[in-house]
């Protein structure tokens, strides 16, 4: 349904199952890539161990978007509220001896949700990760839909001027994002939409961007 409303009614960027898995893998990367950088903040804070953390990461992203099922317009709070009787089935699950913590990882993965959108300043680590991780998904497939319904705003252009985004370890900070695109206007996807992810983070001061055209570096963050 993400994508019904999404995609099909707001003529949106991908934001269904594609999107999710993308997130979620970009993000245990980005998550691993910190390793040795960071602590998490769950981790930090006494509330569980590095394994849980991971799963933290990696149920906030594969959630993030699915408020989208009932609108744009404030998902993030909407996706909080629907991911949670979700979240009880599978925590009380994994955490069967001991409900007390999988209450608290709960509580770190509706934080993820919450804090996603670019106006909401994350308070965790994890949250972080999944923020960052979902201004990478910019590839000029997630557009594709959209654009060959006739949708040709910047929106559209910027993601299909983009060919490939990695992720790996960088020079000069623990994580790089690494843009190629064949058209400048893939600049505004960075600028706009990476950009303003990674300052609401909190884990900004350790993650960078480096845009590349015909084999050129044309931009930094």
């Amino acid at each position: 349904m993400a994508n019904v409303m999404a995609v099909k009614r707001l003529g949106y960027n991908d934001h269904g199952p594609v999107h999710a898995k993308i997130i979620a893998g970009s993000a245990l990367e980005i998550f691993s890539l910190l390793t040795d950088a960071v602590e998490p903040s769950s981790v930090m804070n006494g509330i569980c161990d590095y394994e849980d953390a991971r799963l933290i990461v990696l149920l906030g992203a594969y959630l993030h978007d699915v408020g989208n099922a009932i609108h744009r317009i404030d998902h993030e709070k909407t996706g909080a509220l629907l991911a949670s009787n979700l979240l009880d089935r599978v925590l009380l699950d994994i955490y069967d001896d001991d409900p007390g913590l999988a209450y608290r990882v709960k509580s770190e993965v509706l934080h993820t949700l919450y804090s996603s959108d670019d106006s909401i300043p994350c308070l965790s680590v994890e949250a972080g990760v999944v923020t960052v991780a979902d201004g990478t998904d910019m590839a000029g497939g997630r557009s594709r839909v959209p654009f060959l319904s006739g949708k040709n705003d910047i929106h559209a252009i910027s993601a299909q001027a983009i060919n490939k985004v990695t992720i790996v370890k960088g020079d000069m900070k623990p994580v790089s994002i690494q843009v190629f695109m064949d058209n400048p206007a893939g600049i505004f996807q960075i600028e706009e939409v990476t950009g303003k992810k990674i300052r609401s983070s909190g884990i900004g001061e350790l993650v960078e961007v480096t845009a590349s055209m015909n084999g050129e570096e044309i931009k930094t963050l």
